[in-house]
């Protein structure tokens, strides 16, 4: 049985090792992107840092979540600088009636989470909120772009900043660009290099610590010029890092005189939307990552950023908000608890201290870099595939909200966004506008127990975004561990909103023991094979098969294997550990057999990596073995050369499983009980898993799951290497 983390200060006793060092990693990308993005938000570094450290020490005090880092974020960079410019008076008070707003944010944000109010975030529609976010990338590139290539432009809007790359090309400092180059391509490859010593820093520590070396040899500490190809260009500190001797000297505080101003509220409008957008965002999508199936206490979250927000605003820090990117790196090294997020702040508190001379070398090109890199993440094509996956309507809301928000700023691009997707929906519905908004608001849509003991939701009308709240209440209402059938046959028009809360919710009452079928949308269509894409009453359209495909069914009627191509849910894959912080989407191309009494089934899974900003989807092809005795629940992993070294580096207790070194050095295997694994694991079988090819197996006490390549499918051949390991493993076991 899986062990939960205890939470308070029991929690922070037992896994103190565990999110220490998490922490360390999590502070390491913290430390740059808070530099960053402290700039391109028009404020001083130290802004960005000092948001960093509350973020850590302060709002972990009162939130509610357990793995999400708090911290200033990208996605208000843009709302910063607006808030920055509207409340310009020339008396160069700017930033301080900005601060001042930031704080009045914060208290709103207390107040909607003690008023309970911490769902409201899900009346936006989510692919309006990836457009607003999409078009915050689209304004950090223009505005850090010139800052990366060393050029210097005076515009007035995102378009010509982004023109200006053309016009004012000729105008690019070399040895400026030339350190934005190196970043960028550390960026793009970080990931897709194996060698494990690289990965021993994240990629933003490199591009600080590849940068400073050229800081040296192009001599930025003094103002010159230097000559390339018969042209001047002019190098100096202004391209460094600024921060204080005294770090004290960093501190600034609000200015309250402009609250009587429309401008004014309009910045803490703005301001206390984008931010409690991002963070309930962002703090649902590490639900999905938390291996022990945790949930944020949403209120609370808004509680905790707020008093952030407002302690963040009254020492010149920026607003605190749920971070995606710094999260994921706190789940993919293993944090239990929210402590990891107090001492990430409290690293930080400490690095800056330390490495303050080392941060005066950094250059602006290189953070700008980061910058440009995480914006246009968030407006790349592969962004743009994923949206056009769901289906057209939803990429047509993306590129509109995406352009409103360009063009006329965050809220013109929420309600933008927002009022386009009711015109879709209407016309699509093809009813009158008065029964339009009565079959969303008075849709019938109801929940009833039986005699039986299950309960069945009955969703009816016109289900979209602004049915989030009553749906999700109702689903709130079903006690956990009960049977479930959530019944879509009744409904005209089913949103994507709606279908990502259903299946969302699925997998948190599955993981909690309970059962949820969802049916009657059969006679749907839709414009993708997507499951969350949006239907309407009709007949769902077939699919063409792949070559793959049809070699996977011919293959198994050659051996009068079971076949089933169609995409299912199945949540038993999150009982082994390399699933449970990697949601699985659905698995297709099924073949399974018997084995007298062992059952196989190898299946092709698509699950995500990361969330929201930093999701990355993946598919593989993986075999499950159940089996009709117990066995000791382990991970096996092929080792690579450098794990031997990393490992003493990183050795720490692990709530679930211990190292197990009775084993060959070609492998890493962790165990959640020493003396059985040793029983378990003969000489023939140590032999079995050593001569194989495969690169994991693993346990879940009652099944062996086993993979070659987490990033590909499966070739044909090896699929017999896979039954043959199964079919050798049962010979051994049995």
């Amino acid at each position: 049985m899986q062990i939960i983390p205890k939470t308070g200060f029991k929690g922070l006793v037992e896994n103190w090792q565990s999110d220490l060092l998490a922490a360390i990693s999590v502070s390491l990308v913290a430390l740059p992107l808070g530099l960053g993005i402290a700039l391109a938000s028009g404020v001083e570094p130290m802004a960005g840092i000092t948001s960093a450290i509350i973020g850590g020490i302060v709002t972990t005090l009162f939130r509610g979540s357990h793995l999400t880092i708090n911290g200033p974020a990208a996605g208000l960079i843009a709302v910063t600088l607006v808030s920055i410019a509207s409340l310009n008076d020339g008396t160069g008070q700017a930033i301080n009636y900005t601060l001042a707003a930031f704080m009045v944010a914060g208290a709103i944000q207390v107040v909607l989470g003690i008023l309970k109010w911490g769902r409201f975030a899900d009346i936006f529609h989510p692919t309006v909120i990836r457009g607003i976010l999409a078009g915050i990338g689209v304004i950090i590139v223009a505005k850090q772009i010139h800052l990366a290539l060393g050029t210097e432009i005076s515009s007035s809007s995102t378009v010509e900043d982004l023109l200006a790359v053309v016009t004012h090309f000729n105008e690019i400092n070399p040895f400026v660009a030339l350190i934005s180059l190196i970043g960028l391509i550390l960026l793009v490859w970080h990931s897709k290099i194996s060698y494990k010593l690289f990965h021993f820093l994240p990629a933003p520590i490199w591009v600080l610590v590849l940068a400073i070396p050229l800081v040296y040899a192009f001599n930025f500490f003094d103002f010159h010029t230097m000559e390339l190809f018969g042209n001047s260009y002019d190098v100096g500190p202004n391209l460094l890092v600024r921060i204080p001797d005294n770090l004290w000297d960093a501190i600034i505080h609000p200015n309250f005189a402009k609250v009587g101003t429309l401008n004014f509220w309009m910045a803490v409008v703005s301001i206390t939307i984008v931010a409690s957008i991002i963070t309930l965002a962002s703090s649902k999508a590490i639900d999905k990552l938390d291996p022990y199936k945790r949930r944020t206490n949403l209120n609370k979250d808004l509680i905790g950023v707020g008093i952030g927000t407002m302690v963040a605003g009254a020492l010149g820090g920026l607003p605190i908000v749920a971070v995606i990117v710094r999260s994921t790196v706190n789940v993919n090294n293993h944090a239990k608890t929210k402590w990891s997020n107090f001492y990430h702040g409290a690293l930080l508190l400490l690095f800056i201290f330390l490495l303050a001379p080392v941060i005066q070398q950094v250059p602006l090109a290189a953070l700008a870099v980061l910058l440009v890199y995480n914006g246009f993440k968030l407006a790349s094509p592969r962004v743009f595939k994923q949206v056009y996956k769901q289906g057209v309507e939803q990429l047509i809301f993306f590129i509109t909200t995406l352009m409103l928000t360009i063009f006329f700023g965050l809220l013109w691009g929420i309600l933008g966004g927002m009022l386009l997707a009711l015109i879709i929906h209407f016309l699509l519905a093809k009813v009158s506008y008065q029964n339009f908004f009565k079959m969303i608001l008075k849709s019938g849509t109801n929940l009833t127990s039986t005699s039986s003991g299950y309960y069945i939701l009955k969703v009816r009308g016109i289900a979209n975004f602004l049915g989030t709240m009553k749906i999700d209440k109702l689903l709130g209402d079903i006690p956990p561990g009960s049977e479930v059938k959530v019944d879509f046959s009744g409904v005209r028009l089913v949103d994507l909103s709606i279908l990502e809360l259903t299946y969302d919710y699925q997998r948190m009452h599955e993981n909690n023991g309970g059962s949820l079928t969802i049916f009657g949308l059969d006679e749907h269509v839709s414009s993708s094979r997507h499951k969350l894409a949006m239907r309407i009453f009709t007949k769902e359209p077939t699919h063409k098969w792949t070559v793959r495909e049809r070699e996977i069914q011919k293959l198994s009627e050659e051996h009068g294997w079971d076949f089933v191509h169609e995409r299912l849910l199945d949540h038993y894959f999150e009982s082994f550990y390399f699933f449970k912080s990697r949601p699985i989407e659905y698995k297709s191309n099924s073949i399974s057999g018997e084995d007298n009494d062992m059952h196989w089934e190898i299946s092709d899974v698509t699950f995500d990596e990361g969330a929201y900003l930093a999701l990355e989807e993946y598919k593989t092809t993986v075999e499950c073995i159940r089996l009709p005795f117990p066995i000791p629940k382990f991970t096996i992993e092929k080792r690579d050369i450098l794990d031997k070294y990393l490992d003493r580096l990183t050795a720490h207790k692990d709530i679930d499983y211990v190292k197990y070194t009775d084993f060959s050095d070609k492998f890493k295997v962790k165990v959640e009980d020493e003396e059985e694994m040793s029983t378990f694991l003969n000489e023939k079988l140590k032999e079995l898993i050593e001569e194989s090819d495969i690169h994991h197996i693993e346990s879940n006490g009652e099944a062996i799951l086993i993979f070659n390549d987490q990033m590909r499918l499966a070739r044909l051949d090896e699929y017999n290497k896979m039954i043959r390991f199964s079919q050798d493993l049962r010979a051994l076991l049995w």
